[in-house]
């Protein structure tokens, strides 16, 4: 999905700032037809809620922050005019977790998913006897065992929903992105796929393949099957795009030099020179796509920015640019305060600046899509990004959050319906329709921590990995292994290009006992990398470490302990040589659910979740400063 932009042929407007509010305590607001009326002026009761940002902390109300069910927002609008060849498009860029649009009192359509974008075209569909327009948005935080993340709701004894999850962050739900009301031409550019497909031996000349999509006055432009227009607001459509439109591409430095053209809507561009992307040196081309009609019109044109790099697995290496790399950076989430998971671009950069001090090259979005705006940095900065989908928590073995939970199911396989493999095969889909020509992205990963031994988890797996590879052939495909998930029992490793191992011996288990733990890790790498013969990548290890708790015996939760537990792991991953990566769980402290192994959410960040740094950071920046991305050990 193409990224908002203004230019000659398109014009965007945000619709981000303070919406109306209501949570929907009682359950009503479906049966009472909260989305019909203008609240304001009907006189209805609401509230005032920041949009992007969850709804969750913005109250000073336990009940809002805990609450389990529909809430509902509100804004209204002028719409921009429009000429007879332009659509106009409306785009939530995340709703958290499921979202249901309505336009004027009409159900435009329905979206799940908490972390990809989706879309509606309003075109013919705006009430031409009001001036502003009506959009309400009820939105749905529950999780079941068939949604990306799982989870399960139960009543309490007072009645009272409450959400369980199995995954070990806050469930912060509402509008978490930007809102946008965009124009396109009627036909127009729809997609774009640049791809860097050769380098030549010597890196004189790089191969670049690319894919334009058209889409005509009668093409749909929803997002997926789970967010069609409603029946009652349908137009009648319009013949498809004329054969007489052409499509040209060109490859351009920033100051405007044109580095190779071609025609047509697909093709490959030969780039003589190229400057590679790298975290040292993240060049970016633009890429421009150009629709001229038959008089040679132009009718939209859309222009990305682009890396040309290639990405690759041989033997025990990662390779960019046919060169062996090491990642060096951190587990992150986006987190914060007040915000929880809203997305700010002050924070982001403040985030990224940090990383730079600590010398990182590289981040995993755990456990879901970022902000479109963060990658966008990580590709102007040079970091390395494993993208990851929603899918964490599949995995009853590490426990329910929140509340006393009496699984009825041994192991997660057990539990889940044809819809879950059904909407984890989207959420792949959408991550990978939205973020293809980020060159940051050098690793899809499809899940955080699944059970990976029991009966189902191969049959289940299988399918998703094979859908991954359809839908990208140009980069390693990962899944992050859980620690039970051991070399004797693992059933999944093979599926994948990398292996990519969450542990935490000296904490979780061999807990206080680091020379235990040592050894316990050492014979883990050896066996991975023997019986796999793949990459290693450490993407999690830490310990909760309250900032400020000092000892000197190193006792756990002091920032002491913190530093021996992590200098204790470097060393290992010195020793192995099919290590090639390390991301420390956790960049900064965030929320979880309440529970009495969380002390005010996870304190397992090298920073505080106001972003100041503990002891450890000083000693991981003096190695991660002085050790090089390329190298060979």
């Amino acid at each position: 999905m193409l990224q908002v932009i203004a230019n000659a042929q398109r014009r965007y407007f945000k619709l981000d700032g303070l919406w109306h509010f209501r949570p929907d305590f009682k359950q009503e607001g479906q049966s009472h037809a909260w989305y019909h009326d203008n609240w304001e002026q009907q006189g209805q009761a609401y509230r005032l809620m920041a949009v992007p940002g969850s709804y969750n902390d913005q109250g000073a109300d336990l009940k809002l922050r805990e609450h389990v069910g529909d809430v509902w927002y509100q804004t209204t609008f002028f719409p921009p005019t429009t000429q007879p060849s332009e659509r106009l498009m409306l785009r939530f860029e995340a709703v958290t977790h499921h979202a249901t649009v309505y336009l004027n009192g009409h159900e435009l359509g329905r979206h799940s998913g908490g972390y990809t974008p989706f879309e509606f075209d309003l075109t013919g569909l705006l009430d031409p006897n009001r001036a502003e327009q009506i959009l309400t948005v009820k939105v749905n935080n529950e999780l079941s065992f068939a949604t990306m993340p799982p989870g399960d709701v139960i009543t309490n004894s007072q009645g009272e929903k409450k959400q369980v999850y199995f995954h070990d962050f806050f469930n912060y739900a509402g509008i978490h992105r930007s809102v946008y009301l965009y124009t396109v031409p009627q036909t127009h550019l729809a997609d774009l796929t640049v791809v860097t497909k050769r380098l030549s031996a010597d890196h004189h000349q790089a191969t670049v393949g690319y894919e334009v999509k058209v889409a005509g006055a009668t093409a749909p432009v929803q997002v997926s099957p789970q967010s069609p227009v409603s029946p009652e607001l349908q137009v009648n459509r319009e013949p498809p795009v004329s054969p007489e439109l052409q499509v040209s591409v060109a490859l351009k430095h920033k100051d405007g030099t044109v580095v190779a053209t071609a025609a047509g809507a697909t093709g490959e561009l030969i780039v003589p020179e190229p400057k590679l992307w790298g975290p040292e040196h993240p060049y970016l081309y633009y890429f421009e796509a150009t629709l001229q009609d038959a008089t040679g019109q132009i009718v939209d044109c859309y222009r990305i920015k682009c890396g040309l790099r290639t990405i690759r697995v041989d033997g025990l290496k990662l390779l960019l640019n046919d060169e062996p790399i090491y990642l060096k950076g951190f587990g992150r989430h986006e987190d914060s305060e007040v915000l929880g998971k809203g997305h700010n671009d002050a924070i982001m950069v403040h985030d990224y600046n940090l990383m730079q001090w600590m010398g990182a090259n590289s981040f995993r979005t755990s456990h879901y899509p970022y902000a479109r705006e963060q990658l966008d940095l990580a590709d102007e900065l040079g970091f390395l990004v494993i993208d990851e989908t929603s899918a964490v928590g599949l995995n009853l073995q590490l426990g329910a959050r929140g509340h006393d939970y009496q699984c009825p199911y041994q192991h997660f396989y057990q539990g889940i319906t044809q819809d879950t493999a059904h909407n984890h095969a989207q959420v792949i889909k959408e991550l990978i329709a939205r973020d293809k020509n980020h060159p940051c992205v050098i690793m899809w990963s499809i899940a955080n921590e699944p059970d990976s031994i029991h009966e189902g988890a191969r049959e289940y797996f299988a399918p998703l990995t094979q859908l991954t590879r359809e839908l990208d052939a140009t980069r390693p495909v990962c899944y992050i292994n859980e620690g039970n998930g051991d070399p004797a029992r693992e059933t999944l490793a093979d599926l994948f290009d990398v292996v990519c191992l969450n542990r935490y011996y000296g904490w979780y288990t061999e807990t206080f006992d680091l020379e235990d733990a040592k050894n316990r890790l050492r014979a883990e790498l050896k066996g991975f990398r023997d019986k796999y013969q793949r990459p290693i990548i450490i993407t999690e290890y830490g310990v909760d470490t309250n900032a400020g708790l000092h000892s000197f015996y190193a006792e756990m939760w002091s920032e002491e302990y913190q530093r021996k537990f992590l200098k204790l792991y470097h060393e290992l991953f010195d020793e192995c040589p099919a290590v090639v990566g390390e991301q420390i769980w956790n960049f900064a402290d965030f929320a979880t659910a309440q529970g009495i192994v969380r002390v005010d959410g996870n304190k397992k960040g090298i920073f505080t979740r106001s972003r100041r740094p503990k002891s450890a950071a000083y000693d991981v920046r003096a190695r991660w400063l002085s050790r090089p991305t390329y190298y060979s050990k």
